[in-house]
Order: structure tokens, then C-alpha cells, then sequence
């Protein structure tokens, strides 16, 4: 894979031309962006995936005012319905897409919409909904939306910096564009990071003089949750673990559970892969499969012996008063 990637370094010259070129038409105006009368928040990343969108969505929607009004609207990558679609815990994973169906199920209290055509999609919430605040999951490289607010992730391990464009490396947009956060989130820290690595972070992100760069670490839960009961984390220890993933970066969850003495076997599928009936049946015969929230929500309910490790960000320093001033003075 990696001799590949560098076969086509001349591919990912000529994609860094091409995302350029289509940035600089709608900074210079050629392509117009549209604003709306609701205070938007953009929350993505410059890379193909891996810095923790939904996590952050979510801990947004869990720490945010309380008196606001959130609907959320994501794309709902690689679900088979078309247009614009509200989601509800009730459907298929197929159908709404994993992540919006994920965050649909943990808070019933929020709208969760999903529509590739995030012009409409917001128009449709403004008047069907009327939502103080909309909050634009995955929706950096929409151009044709101007948000009231950016916020920019990328993990720590992969600095967009020091990254390179498809197919070589995994930015999907140009590294200019980080001008346009208002804060960038440094994901998936370790969580003892000194004040002398995270200004080096800094330094090497070279942000603009207005924007904050903040910093969070992962943190995971001490229990997993199964389709029909919970168990400790640590009574793993004695029992085959089959692990699933199928999202950008396992890794930090690799590291998670050596370090908590969980010993598995580890099945690693594309991100977003949905699991077909077959693979499903397999599972069903594992003692236990460990996964994802994210991979579990695509299971369906549908491998009676599957749990998930649940995780949230956790800032670092008072980079959450900073976070929770910054939106709540949308």
C-alpha cells in the first residue's frame, strides 16, 4: 500500500492543483457561497476521517445551552436513500447512514437530518424546524454554505501539516484552508501533554493570530454495552475477544485496550463498511465481538454477542470553557 501511495505522488500534485484552484474561485468570489439567517456550525477536518467528527458533534450537543434549539445536519455518508431525509432511531443504518443514526439514537431531543445538498438541507430545517443553531457535520469542503462558525479538527498523530493530498497522503483539501477556522482541535492527544508539546503543535500549525488552537484527548468508558446487557471493561480480560472496526484510524482504540490488558483478535474492515449478513452470521459465533459505537450501530442489533466501547473528547486545560463560550455566544 505504501509503495502505491508513493507511485502516485504525480496524482496527488495534480489533486492539490485541483482543490486549490477550486478554493481560490470561492475565496476571489467566482463561486458564490451562501449565508443563512441561522447561526451554522461547521465541524470537519481537512483529511480523509480519523480526527473524531461525531464524538465532537456529540459532545457539542451534550455540553452546549440547554435553551438552544440544535438540529443537526450531516450528509449521511454512504446510505442508500436519496435527498433530504429526517432520521429517527427507528430506521436502518442503510438508510440514514451510520453517524446520523448514531447521534439520532443518543439524543431523541435533537432534530438529525441528513441531505448531500447542504443549501437545502438547512432551508428545509429554517422552515420546517426553525432551530436556534445548526450544527454542519462533515461539511468543511462545502463551499457552497458559509457557516457562522468553523471549527476545524485534526488528530495529533496526523497533523494536517504534515501531511500530504490524495492518494500519496490523506488530505482531501488544501492546507490553506485552515485559515478559515475560527478554532482548531487538536484530537486525540495523550492525555498527559505537556504545555512545552502542545506549543510545539502550535508552532507547527502556524495558526492566524485569531484563532485558537485547543486541545483534547480521548477518553474511553470502564464498560461496554451489549444488545441486551452491560459488562466491565475488565471482565474482558478472561474472555476471546474478537475486535471489529471499520473506521479511519483504530489505532488509539488498539492502544486503549493493551494498555488495559484486553487481549483480541482484531477484524478490521474499510470505514463506514456496512456488514453484511453473512459477516454477521460469523460473528454470531464469536464468544464476544468488541467494536465501535460506530460499527455497532451498522451491526443492526443484529449479533446478539456484540458490545461497544463507548468514547468522548475531553479537553485539555480550560479548552472547554473556551469552546462552550465560543458557541454558546453564536
Amino acid at each position: 500500500m505504501q509503495l502505491l501511495r508513493k507511485i502516485a505522488f504525480p496524482f496527488s500534485l495534480l489533486y492539490a492543483i485541483v482543490v486549490y484552484l477550486r478554493n481560490l474561485c470561492y475565496d476571489t468570489g467566482l463561486f458564490n457561497s451562501k449565508t443563512f439567517d441561522t447561526p451554522t456550525v461547521c465541524i470537519g477536518n481537512l483529511s480523509t476521517g480519523g480526527s473524531g467528527k461525531t464524538p465532537m458533534i456529540e459532545w457539542v450537543l451534550k455540553h452546549l445551552n440547554q435553551n438552544k434549539s440544535i438540529a443537526v445536519l450531516s450528509r449521511g455518508y454512504k446510505r442508500q436513500s436519496q435527498g433530504f431525509l429526517f432520521v429517527n432511531p427507528d430506521m436502518s443504518p442503510e438508510a440514514a447512514g451510520d453517524e446520523p443514526l448514531q447521534i439520532a439514537t443518543k439524543f431523541p431531543n435533537t432534530v438529525v437530518a441528513v441531505d448531500p445538498n447542504r443549501q437545502s438541507g438547512i432551508k428545509i430545517l429554517e422552515e420546517q424546524v426553525i432551530p436556534d443553531l445548526i450544527l454542519l457535520d462533515d461539511a468543511y469542503q462545502h463551499r457552497k454554505v458559509k457557516a457562522t462558525f468553523y471549527v476545524l479538527l485534526t488528530a495529533y498523530s496526523q497533523l494536517y501539516t504534515r501531511d500530504w493530498y490524495l492518494p500519496t497522503g490523506n488530505l482531501r483539501d488544501h492546507k490553506n484552508q485552515a485559515k478559515r477556522a475560527n478554532v482548531i482541535i487538536v484530537t486525540k492527544c495523550p492525555a498527559q501533554l505537556s504545555e512545552e508539546e502542545q506549543n510545539e503543535v502550535i508552532r507547527s500549525l502556524a495558526p492566524q493570530p485569531e484563532q485558537q488552537v485547543l486541545f483534547c484527548t480521548l477518553a474511553y468508558k470502564e464498560k461496554v454495552i451489549g444488545v441486551n446487557e452491560t459488562l466491565s471493561l475488565e471482565s474482558l480480560k478472561t474472555r476471546e475477544v474478537i475486535l471489529v472496526t471499520a473506521i479511519a484510524n483504530p489505532e488509539p482504540l488498539l492502544q486503549y485496550l493493551r494498555s488495559k490488558g484486553i487481549r483480541y483478535d482484531h477484524r478490521k474492515f474499510p470505514d463506514h463498511h456496512y456488514f453484511t449478513e453473512k459477516e454477521k452470521s460469523e460473528f454470531n459465533k464469536a464468544p464476544v465481538i468488541l467494536t465501535t459505537e460506530k460499527d455497532f450501530t451498522r451491526m443492526g442489533g443484529k449479533v446478539d454477542n456484540a458490545y461497544y466501547l463507548g468514547v468522548e473528547h475531553r479537553f485539555l486545560n480550560d479548552g472547554k470553557e473556551k469552546f462552550i463560550g465560543q458557541l454558546n455566544s453564536l
